[in-house]
């Protein structure tokens, strides 16, 4: 299934300090570009920490390097944007720098850039669930399942052969990016979930 990435979301065009800028400096960045934080980066482009309005205000230092909290919170762009949400949560931060292999900062992304993928049009999420979950070689019939998708909540509606093939296609649809929710109304012929693992049940799907 393929899932959006940090990548593709990405602003590649930074407003960066340096660990000499002045608190007066980074506060003017931050006005003039109407952004919440800035990443602080060495020489070579590799991020030292971050500074936001929150260090500015709870500190006044004469530079960067006294304001920033470090290590930074970094991500990379093949990473899944469902990934970022849940670090951005755990961390407590609205941005993540966004890092090459050698820690080079190559974007960043923030909570609202994250906060787009959930307004992707019904229709697309309806034709990403029918490609990417129901498509014909996961062995479900082309009929087998009804989705309807209103604001991002997709009901499911249907009789499969097995209960744990109704599970996965509950499971994979809810991690279809841009849906909120997901309505089960799907039944089955036989129930297997006593007899067949989590991870057989998903094998059997996607053969």
């Amino acid at each position: 299934m393929k899932r959006m990435k940090v990548g593709d979301l990405m602003t590649d065009n930074v407003v960066s300090a340096v660990p000499a800028t002045s608190f007066k400096d980074v506060a003017r960045l931050l006005a003039e570009h109407d952004i919440s934080g800035v990443p602080v980066l060495d020489e070579d482009d590799r991020v030292l920490g971050v500074v936001s309005e929150s260090d500015l205000l709870a500190r006044r230092e004469p530079a960067v390097r006294e304001l920033m909290t470090e290590p930074a919170v970094t991500v990379h762009a093949e990473q899944s944007v469902a990934d970022a949400a849940r670090l951005m949560v755990r961390r407590g931060v609205e941005r993540l720098p966004v890092v090459d292999e050698e820690e080079r900062l190559v974007g960043i992304v923030t909570r609202r850039d994250l906060l787009c993928v959930f307004l992707r049009p019904d229709a697309e999420i309806r034709h990403r669930i029918r490609e990417d979950v129901l498509s014909a070689d996961r062995g479900l019939s082309d009929n087998a399942v009804d989705v309807h998708v209103l604001d991002g909540v997709v009901t499911l509606e249907g009789r499969l052969q097995r209960s744990s093939q109704a599970r996965t296609v509950v499971e994979l649809s809810e991690r279809v990016d841009g849906v909120v929710a997901v309505v089960d109304r799907l039944t089955a012929t036989e129930d297997d979930t006593r007899l067949t693992s989590p991870a057989h049940a998903a094998h059997d799907l996607t053969r």
